[in-house]
Parts: structure tokens; sequence; C-alpha cells
């Protein structure tokens, strides 16, 4: 039996473990970082900390090992990132700008994403303010339960006036993409080599 339940603050750890066990591309990148919280500081830890209102945890026996995460307003939640999450990451994880793009390590390549973050264009927030995350350990795929997440995180949206909602998604990371096209999200902006998936709420 899987149970979808409010994030709780003890369930941090688990973000760190489940975003690391999936964050590359939806496989485990747990041999592709020398530092494995990076990962989750970057894409998850960060939502659980600051939206923990707007996050969902899938568990079972084992633990958890699924989370629906997100924030209904993007561009709020990157001013917060600016101002509370980011300047003590700063401090921990230098800069690699010296680095060149194409020769840095995927650690090196997050540290940048730490030191200049990439700010969400207004052509997208406008008619889609709200973003989402979603990660599911292996367990718990092909079960419906994505489909289940995501339907109570909409409905959560919905009831916060939210009209409309974006994700991104890895070029690389077909089964995701596959999964967003069946579950009714658009593509207002095809071409990309990364995917940017948008739907409009009722």
């Amino acid at each position: 039996m899987a149970t979808i339940r409010p994030y709780a603050a003890t369930d941090l750890e688990a973000l760190y473990r489940v975003c690391l066990a999936t964050g590359w591309s939806g496989e485990d990148a747990s041999a592709r970082y020398e530092d494995p919280r990076l990962v989750g500081e970057v894409y998850a830890a960060p939502y659980g900390v600051l939206r923990g209102d707007c996050a969902l945890v899938l568990e079972d026996a084992a633990g958890v090992g699924g989370y629906m995460l997100g924030a209904p307003d993007t561009a709020a939640f990157e001013e917060r990132l600016e101002a509370e999450w980011w300047p003590p990451l700063r401090a921990r994880y230098p800069d690699p700008g010296h680095v060149p793009r194409a020769e840095r390590t995927p650690d090196q390549a997050l540290c940048a994403l730490i030191h200049h973050p990439r700010r969400t264009p207004p052509a997208v927030t406008g008619p889609y303010p709200a973003h989402l995350h979603i990660d599911l350990l292996p367990r718990f795929q092909g079960r419906g339960l994505g489909r289940a997440l995501i339907d109570r995180w909409l409905q959560r949206m919905g009831a916060l006036g939210v009209r409309g909602v974006h994700l991104g998604v890895s070029g690389a990371n077909h089964r995701a993409i596959r999964f967003y096209r069946a579950y009714g999200f658009e593509e207002p902006w095809p071409g990309a080599a990364d995917k940017l998936f948008a739907m409009k709420l009722p």
C-alpha cells in the first residue's frame, strides 16, 4: 500500500535521498556526484524548507519513496531562493566560473546553478505562474501514483486560485516526457532540447 500525505519537516532527508536516486534524467545519480547532497540542495530541499505547505510525499512501509514539490508563484519563490536559500550555499560551494562550461563536472554544473540561478521568464510565469517537480523511486512507478500525486497537487493549486502551472523536463528523460504528454500537459514553446510543459487550470 502506498499513501500520499502532506510533507512534514521530518521528511527533509527523504527529499535529498529520493532526489539523488532519480537525479540523472530520472535515473539514479549516486555515481554521478561526488557530493550526494548537491542535487537535492538545488532541486528538492528548498521546496520542503520554503514551501512545505505545497509539498506532498508518497510513502509505503519502506518509507518515503516519492514527492510532489512546487510553488504557486514561481517569481516569488525565486525571490525567496535568492534571499534565503542560495546565500549560505554559495558560502559552502565555490563558483566554478573559471572552468569552461564543457569541462565542468556534474558537481560543478550544479554549483554554477547555485551561483547563477536561472530565472523563469515572464512569458512563462505570466500565463502559468505555478511550477512543479515530481520524482518517484522505481517501486512506485507504473502504478498510477504519479498521476494521483499531480491530481492532488493541482487541486491544491486550484484552491489557492492558481490558474496555470508549468514544469521543465530534460530532453533525455523520455519516460517523463511521455508521462506529461499522456497526462494532458501542453508544449506551448516547442523546439527546445529540454521540454517545457504547461497547463491551464479551471
